[in-house]
C-alpha cells in the first residue's frame, strides 16, 4: 500500500469478519484474530484454508471515489507486508497477526452486493494492503471470484513479490497499481530495507502482457526520494513500460500516520519531514510529463 494524501471521502469503513478496532483515517484495524485457536484440528483446519486460498488476513475495506482505480471501488487492505517503508500511514498493516481471518466467501459475497454501483461507475474491486502478494492463494481466489462476476479488479503492489503473482492471477487483472518507491537501487533500500530490482522486473513483465493497464504511484519525500536524478530514473523506467502505463501520480509525503507508529512502539525517523512544497511537486510532476507521461 502507498501512501496517500487528501483522499476523498467514500462510504463509512466497513469491518469484516470478527469486531475490529477504531483507527486513525476513520479506518479500521484487526484485532488480530489470525492464529488464536485452541485445538490441533482448529489449526490444521486454518493452514489448509489459508493455503487453499478459501481464507486471508485481513485489515480492512472500504468504499472510495476516484482513488485505487476508476470508478466507485471496494479496496481491500490485506495485512503483512514484506517492506519497512519510513513513511508507511498504515504501520499496522506490516504484520500479518494483527489481521482478521476472513472468509473469501465472505468477500465475494460483499463484492456481489455492490455490482451495480461498480457497474454504474465504471468500478470494481481493489486488493491492496499491507502487500497483497504475501496472501497469493486468497488474492487468486478474489480475483477469480470477481472476474466470474463480471466486476473490473486490480491489484495494489509493491511488485517485490511479483515472482508469486502466476500468469493466471494476472489473466484475471484488469490494472495494477505498481508503487515505484524510487529509481536509485540505494535509495530504495534505504526507503524500504529490501531491494528495487523485483519491482522493476515485475512492471515488465505486465506491461509485455499488453492487456493489463498500469498507473504507477510515487510518494516524493523531501531528503529522501527527491533527488532529481533519482525521479529522473523511476520516470526514465516508467517511460520504458510504453502504452501498459496510462497515469503516473506523484504523491506528496504527509505526517498522517505519525501517531500510528507511536501507539505500535514503533521508531519514525521521518518525524522532522515536512510534505513537499507545491513548487517540488510541480518539478517533479513535470519530470514525468517530459517524458509523455499523464501525471496527476
Amino acid at each position: 500500500m502507498t501512501v496517500v494524501t487528501d483522499r476523498p471521502t467514500g462510504a463509512p469503513v466497513v469491518p469484516l469478519g470478527m469486531p475490529l478496532v477504531g483507527g486513525a483515517h476513520g479506518r479500521t484495524h484487526g484485532a488480530g484474530t489470525a492464529g488464536l485457536e485452541t485445538t490441533d484440528e482448529e489449526r490444521s483446519q486454518r493452514l489448509a484454508d489459508v493455503r487453499a486460498g478459501r481464507l486471508g488476513s485481513v485489515h480492512s475495506w472500504e468504499l472510495v471515489t476516484a482513488v485505487d482505480g476508476p470508478g466507485t471501488r471496494m479496496t481491500l487492505f490485506l495485512a503483512g507486508c514484506p517492506l519497512r517503508c519510513l513513511y508507511c500511514h498504515n504501520p499496522d498493516t506490516m504484520e500479518m497477526r494483527r489481521g482478521t481471518d476472513v472468509s473469501a466467501e465472505e468477500i465475494l459475497g460483499r463484492v456481489s452486493r455492490y455490482r451495480g454501483v461498480f457497474k454504474a461507475t465504471g468500478g470494481g474491486l481493489t486488493i491492496s494492503g499491507g502487500e497483497p502478494l504475501m496472501q497469493p492463494a486468497y488474492v487468486r481466489t478474489l480475483l477469480r471470484g470477481a472476474k466470474a462476476m463480471g466486476v473490473h479488479t486490480a491489484i495494489d503492489t509493491s511488485g517485490f513479490l511479483g515472482a508469486a503473482c502466476t500468469d493466471e492471477m494476472l489473466d484475471d487483472v484488469d490494472l495494477v497499481l505498481l508503487d515505484v518507491k524510487s529509481g536509485d537501487p540505494e535509495t530504495y533500500q534505504r526507503v524500504t530495507g529490501r531491494e528495487l530490482a523485483p519491482t522493476l522486473t515485475f512492471g515488465r513483465r505486465v506491461a509485455e502482457r499488453g492487456d493489463t493497464e498500469i498507473w504507477i504511484r510515487f510518494v516524493l519525500v523531501p531528503g529522501l526520494t527527491d533527488d532529481e536524478e533519482n525521479v529522473a530514473k523511476v520516470a526514465d523506467y516508467v517511460a520504458s513500460l510504453g502504452h501498459a502505463v496510462t497515469r503516473v501520480e506523484v504523491l506528496p509525503f504527509h505526517q498522517m500516520g505519525r501517531d500510528k507508529w507511536a501507539d505500535l512502539g514503533m521508531e519514525y525517523e521521518l518525524e522532522d519531514t515536512q510534505p513537499p512544497s507545491p513548487e517540488l511537486v510541480e518539478r517533479v510532476r513535470g519530470q514525468f510529463r517530459e517524458r509523455g507521461l499523464t501525471v496527476f
